[in-house]
């Protein structure tokens, strides 16, 4: 019953999911490309002289066995956070398993892009359709998946169903579950509880993940760490850091990263009232749609902005540098001297401060933490980060930070031993994979 609710609220949005992917097209054009995928409709693959041969040799969906003829392996990475923290499950998979294609889905074009930046043509990538029954069914029809791995919290009641009833295997990894998440799921707790049940395995971050699961409904839940402490910085991204460092000169730098709709207003706003001398400020929107739109409110804020784009050293006069670019996190992050995390000072939970421990950069961290609260906690404890209330005591603590050089080591080293004491996920992750994964057939 509460599946057939579930799809009957599904049919009375279908008309408004256009009008939605439309709205979202005004400030990203990217949402109006491979529309058909998002209700499951996918260009037919080339054949092969093999099937050319007959259609007695076309694989079975359970087999496993896709378009190409080879195992695949799926992984669903709603966004840019999901497909960053996949990028070492895909490495572990592809070395483990040389055999199996691998095929990367996503909603959003941001998380589809980084996918381009990450792997190029190494993996496969199409968008998850919308969980609609039918849609469902095309999608796992035309690639015929072996297994299935939703990152992080992506819950799709039919896609849960409909790979249970067809003998595939699901896995959540590396699951997250905020208390604020969990108490969206829990208004609808039969369809939660039906949907963590169908799972084949469920793999959690924290124990306080597990036991919010738990409390829905999953019936075993492992705790297997989080697979983002397993994200490296790449030797190409520290030598561009050196780069950047070199078109900015010997003044201090404080990174705002990964920054979210209202905070930049806010530090500008501060920054104009309580400019800090010649440090220059470096701010990196979490979503490339927003340039724009930030530069328009450093310039509502009478201060003078330079773009990374444009490739030119940074003016003496320059006192916000946008970093206008994809991809280029770990290298604002070598280039920097102390970094705030965004989506932290207003209420969005806060993006990944684990990245900036791991350069050994110090860490600067709003109030709002949620969606890494465990990770927070064990930063602020072990030194390597410091919560701050507002944009005017960001920079005052920053201010503080760029002045200690010694401080800024200790927290620095205090980061990169925090990241190094808990990687492992990814093996432990890959391992709960491989438990699950059907043997590649002839």
């Amino acid at each position: 019953m509460a599946r057939f609710l579930y799809n009957l609220a599904l049919l009375f949005l279908l008309p408004y999911v256009g009008l939605h992917l439309l709205l979202r097209s005004r400030r990203q054009p990217e949402y109006l490309r491979h529309v058909g995928e998002r209700f499951g409709r996918y260009p037919s693959p080339q054949p092969s002289p093999r099937r050319e041969e007959g259609a007695d040799l076309l694989p079975s969906p359970a087999s496993g066995r896709g378009a190409g003829g080879e195992g695949l392996i799926w992984l669903h990475a709603v966004s840019v956070g999901e497909t960053r923290a996949a990028a070492p499950i895909v490495a572990a998979l592809k070395a483990h398993h040389p055999g199996h294609r691998i095929l990367l889905t996503h909603m959003t074009p941001t998380g589809r892009r980084v996918s381009e930046d990450l792997f190029g043509d190494g993996v496969e990538r199409a968008y998850l359709p919308y969980d609609y029954p039918c849609a469902v069914r095309r999608f796992l029809r035309h690639f015929r998946p072996a297994i299935g791995v939703v990152m992080e919290t992506e819950i799709w009641p039919n896609l849960v169903a409909i790979c249970k009833e067809k003998g595939l295997p699901l896995l959540l990894a590396n699951a997250r579950l905020s208390e604020k998440s969990a108490r969206r799921y829990a208004r609808f707790p039969n369809l939660t509880r039906g949907a963590l049940q169908g799972l084949a395995a469920l793999a959690a971050q924290t124990e306080q993940d597990a036991a919010r699961l738990r409390a829905l409904g999953a019936p075993q839940v492992e705790v297997l760490g989080n697979v983002k402490f397993d994200i490296l910085p790449a030797e190409d991204q520290l030598a561009l850091g050196e780069v950047l460092r070199g078109r900015i000169g010997s003044r201090p730098v404080l990174l705002a990263a990964s920054t979210r709709e209202g905070e930049e207003a806010l530090l500008f706003a501060a920054l104009a009232k309580h400019p800090l001398g010649e440090a220059l400020l470096v701010v990196v929107p979490r979503h490339p749609q927003r340039f724009d739109e930030v530069a328009a409110l450093a310039a509502k804020a009478g201060l003078a902005l330079q773009r990374r784009s444009e490739n030119a050293p940074v003016a003496a006069r320059t006192q916000v540098l946008l970093g206008d670019s994809m991809g280029e996190l770990f290298a604002y992050y070598a280039a920097c001297d102390v970094a705030f995390v965004g989506g932290s000072l207003l209420d969005y939970g806060s993006q990944n401060l684990i990245e900036a421990c791991a350069v050994g950069r110090p860490v600067l961290i709003g109030p709002s933490t949620y969606n890494f609260s465990h990770a927070a906690e064990q930063a602020l404890e072990c030194g390597a980060a410091r919560q701050i209330g507002s944009a005017e005591e960001l920079l005052e603590a920053a201010a503080e930070l760029l002045r200690d050089e010694a401080a800024r080591r200790r927290m620095g080293e205090a980061g990169k031993a925090f990241a190094a004491r808990h990687r492992g996920a990814t093996a432990r992750t890959v391992e709960m994979i491989e438990r699950h994964l059907p043997p590649l057939s002839g």
